[in-house]
């Protein structure tokens, strides 16, 4: 059973005490004192978890349904709301009322809109972020991709380096999630659009996961690249909804997860030409009449997943734990799910699961994004009308009188 407690009145009396001060600190817009001196505690609560004590802290509020996360150099976070607004965030947590400009037409259509953020790896050198996000065009909707410079509150430099293509009307299974592996390349997943039987076409982008340089050109060495009638993008198939998506710390393998339709929810890892099965294999069954999909469970040349939900927990957001805050949890993959508004806690022994542990269950909210912080810290999206940013913190152990 979880608990919880509310912080110390020490913390209330220094506030009463010397008001100034503490703004001061506060908003000093360092990332070391945002460390050392997080903000006030009033909405924190202390939980006990299986070997880590832990407190989460609402770092920021008023999000209109944030989706991804990414820290600049400096401390400050990038948050996408998927109404289609970019938003900066000030390592004190203080949410910038001015949004970035410079982004083109977003389609804010049922699970589409702004999405993820990422930073290019040489960010620091070259100043280019990647946005994905719902775009409109002939036929319909579709993920797309843009790079561009980040010059204070505005984009400059825009150059839209993906379009998912064929565009369709659903407003559904958009993915998607952006990461940069150690060589550069950058992955894009996507969704089937719902539109099943498209996630088993190499001619359609829809149901994969997508590979390509920084600069948007296909890599010769991609599965699929120089074949007749086939998307040279593709990089993998048979994936239904990826909204998760994470380098492996040792390995530098790209690992996902995707949602599943009633069960099935999957993670698996990411290789070059691989079918992931969707709607051929699959745990999932059909919503309205729970009838089985496909031919069953495995099929031979389909990937089978490392682990599956059922039932769902509608899986968002992902991070391997590499910090040195959380020693018990280092190397222990986080997800985020939706469904059952929990954080799930998964331990690894190589590419077995072999532990399972469910975090703050009800406590935060839906949660969309999970992020390293550049703290050391473990960072959640929380997807609402009135979104957060949390932080988990380390909690000090209860000592026995």
């Amino acid at each position: 059973m979880l608990s919880f407690a509310f912080p110390l009145s020490g913390m209330r009396q220094l506030t009463r005490q010397s008001p100034a001060r503490w703004r001061r600190l506060l908003t000093a817009g360092s990332l070391l004192l945002a460390v050392l001196l997080p903000l006030p505690q009033a909405n924190a609560q202390v939980f006990n978890s299986e070997n880590q004590r832990f407190r989460a802290v609402t770092v920021t509020e008023g999000l209109e349904f944030p989706w991804g996360l990414a820290f600049l150099p400096d401390g400050r976070m990038l948050v996408t709301e998927r109404p289609g607004r970019l938003r900066l965030v000030g390592a004190d947590g203080k949410l910038d009322p001015q949004p970035v400009s410079g982004l083109p037409p977003i389609a804010a259509v049922g699970q589409g809109g702004l999405l993820d953020v990422a930073l290019h790896p040489d960010f620091a050198k070259n100043s280019w972020i990647y946005l994905s996000y719902a775009g409109e065009g002939p036929g319909g909707y579709g993920t797309e991709v843009l790079r561009a410079k980040l010059d204070g509150h505005a984009l400059r430099d825009v150059q839209v380096i993906f379009r998912l293509q064929p565009k369709s009307k659903p407003g559904h299974h958009f993915g998607s999630r952006l990461v940069f592996d150690r060589q550069g390349y950058l992955y894009i997943t996507l969704g089937d659009r719902g539109d099943m039987e498209r996630a088993q076409r190499l001619d359609d982008h829809a149901g994969s996961i997508i590979r390509l340089h920084d600069d948007g050109r296909v890599p010769a060495d991609n599965p699929f690249a120089g074949k007749l009638g086939v998307k040279p993008e593709k990089f993998t198939l048979g994936n239904r909804n990826v909204q998760g998506a994470a380098l492996h710390p040792q390995t530098g393998e790209v690992w996902a997860h995707e949602h599943g339709p009633q069960g099935g929810d999957e993670i698996n890892i990411i290789r070059a030409g691989v079918n992931y099965g969707w709607p051929v294999i699959t745990h999932g069954r059909n919503y309205v009449s729970g009838t089985r999909i496909g031919e069953g469970t495995a099929k031979p040349g389909m990937a089978q997943p490392l682990l599956q939900w059922t039932p769902s927990i509608a899986p968002s957001g992902m991070a391997f734990y590499t910090g040195d805050r959380f020693p018990a949890w280092r190397g222990n993959l986080f997800v985020g799910a939706l469904k059952f508004q929990m954080l799930v806690r998964l331990q690894l022994d190589g590419e077995r699961v072999v532990h399972e542990e469910r975090l703050l269950e009800g406590v935060v909210g839906r949660i969309r994004d999970v992020r390293n912080g550049p703290d050391g810290l473990l960072y959640l999206l929380t997807d609402s009308a009135q979104g957060r940013v949390v932080r988990l913190e380390p909690a000090p152990a209860v000592t026995a009188k």
